[in-house]
């Protein structure tokens, strides 16, 4: 029978392991977002959703095993699943609904993770920090790259650069989020390390 890593008869390093786990996958996702420009269009946005998806699950869960913030970093991956699910039942061939969901995600995203930080301790308000901050970042570049990709994909289509940059967008996205989930999991394991003692 399975126990609750949630329940106070789990240990620390468990909580650890599981997070850390989820991390890693996560950055996984990130190499297989790297790979989207090779995905046909229509197909390319399903694959996408499921990413987003399976990223938004794993941050749910190494959220709910979360001493600190634990609503906030659920909801973070909440989003990211909502976001998945907007590619998946609704998929777009077009390049501007693509861009202004991802937008959206990233900004939202973005807000949910900075009040996280807010409410952190320790190193992992750092790494929270700079998630937030490359969300936004990753927001704005879309946003300022926006008008100039109007004027390309109205002269040429979307072009495999077009692609391959917004499947980049993803895997810093999700290099980052992987990095935070290592982060915290390696301060459960310092902190089981600490009760041990």
């Amino acid at each position: 029978m399975m126990t609750d890593p949630t329940q106070p008869s789990s240990t620390s390093a468990a909580r650890a392991r599981l997070i850390g786990a989820g991390g890693w996958l996560i950055i996984l996702l990130a190499a297989g977002a790297a790979l989207l420009p090779v995905v046909d269009r229509p197909s390319g946005s399903l694959v996408a959703g499921a990413m987003l998806i399976v990223a938004g699950l794993i941050e749910i869960y190494a959220g709910r095993l979360r001493h600190e913030v634990r609503t906030l970093a659920m909801l973070a991956g909440a989003v990211t699943t909502l976001a998945g699910l907007l590619f998946v039942f609704n998929p777009v061939a077009h390049f501007f609904p693509t861009v202004t969901i991802v937008i959206g995600w990233l900004l939202v995203r973005s807000v949910i993770l900075l009040i996280t930080s807010l409410r952190a301790h320790g190193s992992v308000r750092m790494w929270i920090s700079l998630s937030a901050a490359m969300d936004f970042f990753l927001a704005a570049v879309l946003l300022v790259g926006l008008s100039i990709s109007t004027l390309v994909i109205a002269l040429f289509g979307p072009t495999p650069t077009l692609v391959a940059s917004f499947a980049w967008v993803f895997a810093l996205s999700f290099v980052v989020t992987g990095t935070l989930l290592l982060e915290v999991a390696s301060c459960e394991r310092e902190s089981a390390d600490t009760s041990a003692d």
